[in-house]
């Protein structure tokens, strides 16, 4: 039997059209983000218009960054996604120490996040004792992660039906705050000093746009990656941009400023005034089917890095299979599913699930983003004669300005968050510790 040909066989290959890769952006981004964190920001704002200014400010960072992930992405095709980048651009120990990071903290903390806010939610709809959320998000990241290792095929079925219901709740809500008009209201005022409310602002808007990136990690799996990989993040991008600046009116409309800055919900708030308690659980059940959507795609894309990492590093080379026959990284999807159930238990213990989650991943994401926008420059440098098949717009400043963006929102989501932050800045030093003790013993 020719061994080169099984091996060519298991590995990724182009499988997913442009609508299956447009569904996974938006699936990804449309959380329950949008659901719950829009009456921060307009608190934090003050007024109407700064708060549609930072929704749309938003959209205008992420386009940005989508960019320079556009053009590594289709320049080096892999499905390690930033993982490739980083390896080819700092050297192996960094690309090693960013997918311990995914490993450990990034993928597994956001599926962690997503698993929370749906369990929050369906605990709302039915009750399963004492610990009932901490249950229903470990029932519900092995459900998704055992629907993703029946193969590729139907993890995509399953993410196109669920961002399809998604969306067409965003868009009932903006519907429902478009026809419930609230009455006329003093603006809010700001919860600190101008600068420093708006950058706290600013913090949550890119926090419910945040997962585009992972896009990347599909780019060996896109049918003719070279241009759909762009396409994808664009038109996903759009998509989300739109429903965002539109959502984030009708609550304006539909709650008035003071309303808005007020709810905890705004979203089942607004149902409610629209259609009582049963709006408030039609609600529930959208604001539960936007976390699973999100959950399931980073579920989708998280192995994929720890794949990469399994066929680069010995120490984890079981993670280095990739099942032929049903597309997928099986072992490393089974590890971030272990890795996901202990931070369940983690968030559990802390008695502050969804919050313990954002402080834990915030600030290792930021830092990779930035080395990861950094590296534009570098290949940019190292491959001034290549052909690249898409080059970002208005290059240096495009990157400079998103680049700089990552670094302030590294600093504030150190500087703003809670313990959890410290916490995932430890996992990290501890694979940093293993990175250099395996380069020690290879010398």
């Amino acid at each position: 039997m020719d061994n080169s040909k099984n091996a060519e066989v298991a590995a990724p290959r182009p499988v997913l059209d442009l609508k299956d890769a447009v569904a996974l952006v938006v699936g990804i981004v449309i959380g329950a983000g949008i659901f719950k964190l829009p009456a921060l920001v307009a608190g934090n704002t003050g007024d109407a218009q700064t708060m549609m200014f930072a929704w749309i400010l938003g959209a205008l960072i992420s386009f940005m960054g989508a960019l320079c992930y556009a053009e590594l992405a289709s320049a080096h095709p892999n499905a390690g996604g930033e993982y490739h980048f980083l390896e080819r651009a700092y050297g192996l120990e960094i690309a090693r120490l960013f997918a311990w990071a995914r490993m450990t903290v990034i993928a597994t903390g956001s599926i962690a996040i997503f698993a929370f806010v749906f369990a929050d939610y369906a605990t709302q709809i039915f009750r399963l004792g004492e610990h009932s959320s901490s249950i229903y998000a470990a029932l519900l990241i092995l459900l998704l992660t055992a629907i993703n290792i029946v193969g590729l095929s139907a993890g995509k079925a399953t993410q196109n039906f669920l961002t399809v219901i998604e969306a067409s709740g965003l868009v009932l809500v903006t519907v429902v705050g478009f026809a419930f008009s609230a009455p006329e209201a003093a603006p809010v005022a700001a919860q600190a000093s101008s600068q420093g409310a708006f950058g706290l602002a600013m913090v949550f808007v890119l926090l419910t746009y945040g997962g585009w990136n992972d896009a990347a990690y599909l780019s060996a799996e896109i049918k003719d990656g070279q241009r759909n990989i762009v396409r994808s993040m664009m038109y996903g991008l759009g998509i989300v941009a739109v429903l965002y600046v539109l959502v984030s009116f009708a609550y304006l409309n539909g709650l008035g400023m003071a309303g808005l800055s007020k709810s905890p919900a705004p979203a089942a708030d607004l149902m409610q005034r629209a259609f009582g308690e049963t709006g408030v659980w039609v609600m529930s059940v959208i604001v539960a089917i936007a976390a699973i959507t999100s959950a399931n795609a980073t579920i989708l894309t998280g192995a994929r890095t720890n794949y990469a990492l399994g066929r680069d590093w010995r120490l984890f080379r079981f993670l280095g299979h990739w099942h032929g026959g049903k597309s997928v990284p099986v072992n490393a999807m089974l590890v971030q599913a272990l890795i996901s159930l202990a931070l369940v238990a983690l968030g559990t213990w802390e008695r502050k699930g969804f919050n313990t989650m954002v402080d834990y991943t915030a600030p290792v994401f930021w830092l990779f983003f930035f080395l990861t926008g950094m590296s534009v420059f570098i290949f940019r440098h190292w491959e001034a004669d290549s052909t690249r098949p898409f080059k970002v717009p208005l290059y240096p400043f495009t990157p400079l300005i998103f680049c700089g963006v990552c670094i302030y929102m590294l600093y504030s989501s150190l500087a703003y968050t809670g313990p959890g932050a410290l916490f995932g800045v430890g996992v990290l030093a501890a694979g940093a510790v293993l990175v250099l003790f395996k380069r020690q013993r290879s010398h």
